[in-house]
C-alpha cells in the first residue's frame, strides 16, 4: 500500500495518494502497530501539504491521534510541528494556536517542559499575528496557571510582549521580537515574530480592548 501511495506521488493523482496512505496506516493499526500506522499518515500529509493542504491537515491530526491514544505524545512532536505549519501557511492562525496549545499539553504529559512553555509562547506569538490581542491575553493568563510556565523565560517573554501591546510601544515589541527567548523558537514562529506588531492594527486592537473595559465599568455604576 505504501509503494502504491509512492506511486500515486509521482504520478500526481493526489485522491489516490491519501487512499493508499491511509489504508497502510489501516493495516499497521490492525496490527497494534501505532508507529508505523502513523508514519505512513504522516508521509502521505507531507506528500499533500502543498496539492491539498486541507487534506494534509486531517492526516497529520490522525497521525498525532494515533501516537496519543498509545501514549507516546514524545514521538509526535514534529508532526505537531508540521501541522502548526501548515495552519500558518494557511493563515489559520486560530488553529495554529489551537494545535501549539494541544502539543503544550501532550509535553507535560511525557516531562518535556521545555517544549511545553515553548508552545505556551508560540500560541501568544500566533494570536498576536492574528491581530487578537484579548485572545492572546487569555491565553497568556490561562497558561500562567502553570506553575512551569509562569516562572520560566518564555512566561517572561511574552509578559513583556503583551506590556508592549498595551502601551502600543513598537519599539518594544520588535525588542521582545528578537529576543534569545523567541529565536529559540520553531522557524515558522520566529518568522510571525519578526513581523510584529502589524502597524496600525495593533494600536487598534489594544484601543479597542480598553474601550470595551471603560463600557463595563459604566455599566457598573
Amino acid at each position: 500500500m505504501e509503494s502504491a501511495a509512492a506511486l500515486a506521488v509521482e504520478l500526481g493523482i493526489w485522491s489516490e495518494v491519501a487512499d493508499f496512505y491511509r489504508r497502510a496506516s489501516e493495516l499497521y493499526n490492525e496490527c497494534g502497530r501505532s508507529q508505523p500506522a502513523s508514519d505512513a499518515l504522516a508521509k502521505g500529509a507531507r506528500a499533500l501539504e502543498d496539492a491539498k493542504p486541507e487534506d494534509a491537515i486531517a492526516m497529520y491530526t490522525d497521525a498525532c491521534s494515533l501516537l496519543e491514544e498509545d501514549g507516546k505524545e514524545n514521538m509526535a512532536f514534529d508532526l505537531y510541528r508540521a501541522i502548526t505549519n501548515v495552519y500558518i501557511k494557511l493563515e489559520k492562525y486560530t488553529d495554529a494556536a489551537s494545535f501549539l496549545l494541544r502539543w503544550a499539553v501532550a509535553a507535560n504529559k511525557c516531562n518535556a517542559l521545555h517544549s511545553q512553555c515553548k508552545a505556551y509562547l508560540s500560541a501568544i506569538i500566533v494570536y498576536l499575528s492574528a491581530h487578537d490581542f484579548k485572545q492572546a491575553e487569555q491565553c497568556y493568563n490561562d497558561c500562567c496557571q502553570i506553575d512551569t510556565f509562569l516562572s520560566s523565560d518564555q512566561s517572561h517573554c511574552a509578559s513583556k510582549l503583551l506590556s508592549a501591546y498595551r502601551e502600543a510601544d513598537v519599539e518594544e515589541i520588535k525588542r521582545v521580537a528578537k529576543s534569545s527567548t523567541v529565536s529559540n523558537l520553531d522557524h515558522m514562529i520566529i518568522r510571525l515574530a519578526r513581523k510584529l506588531p502589524t502597524g496600525e492594527l495593533v494600536a487598534m486592537e489594544v484601543n479597542s480592548l480598553e474601550n470595551g473595559e471603560a463600557l463595563d465599568e459604566d455599566d457598573l455604576t
